[in-house]
């Protein structure tokens, strides 16, 4: 194993770990048991194409997936501008995907929903999501999130960090089986996210 392969490993959720999730991402009415989650750390580039380390927390089916598609991610220096754990935002998702952070697990529910999120099941991820955001009509409303992410509803428009359908990030997720909200969802569009819905049930 090389030294740039060691960047990129899978572990359990250990103490020192859990600490930094109890009561965040990890509410108490979280469904899934630790055992069930892992932690990944991994190596990412931004548009400067600096290497900075990412943290995410998954469901155990998608880590070894999730570790092969940032190598690859990282080895074609695709950019991402940051990859942190969602409590570093207080697990708040808003101000995560203000801030463009790349994240995982979170325990939440579905927007204007009872239904617990596939962020909460740790099998969906969000890339770059101030640049790719969530649009949806609720009552006649259109609804943005990340709120100031009313910039990058245009897809016909060209800037940093846009996820299309052909590119490299997108097909390297629907390689390993994953849906993209750019596409897959019947009712609105979610340009930042990755997910697996196959054995979940809500």
């Amino acid at each position: 194993m090389n030294s740039l392969e060691k960047e990129f490993y899978v572990c359990e959720i250990d103490e020192k770990i859990f600490a930094r999730i109890d009561g965040k991402s990890y509410k108490k009415n979280c469904p899934l048991q630790l055992s069930e989650l892992r932690y990944l750390h991994v190596l990412h580039k931004n548009l400067s194409g600096e290497t900075l380390e990412g943290e995410l927390i998954c469901n155990e089916r998608i880590a070894e997936p999730l570790t092969e598609i940032f190598k690859k991610l990282y080895a074609e220096n695709y950019p991402i501008e940051k990859i942190r754990l969602i409590d570093e935002y207080d697990a708040d998702d808003e101000l995560s995907m203000r801030d463009n952070n790349s994240s995982c697990f979170n325990f939440r529910y579905v927007s204007f929903t009872n239904r617990i999120s596939l962020h909460g099941y740790g099998m969906a991820v969000d890339i770059n999501p101030l640049y790719n955001p969530y649009i949806k009509e609720v009552d006649g409303k259109k609804i943005i999130a990340p709120d100031n992410g009313a910039d990058y509803e245009d897809r016909t428009k060209t800037f940093p960090y846009k996820i299309t359908e052909d590119d490299l990030c997108c097909r390297l997720f629907a390689a390993h089986g994953f849906l993209w909200g750019g596409k897959d969802l019947p009712d609105e569009k979610d340009y930042q996210h990755f997910f697996i819905e196959e054995g979940i049930v809500r």
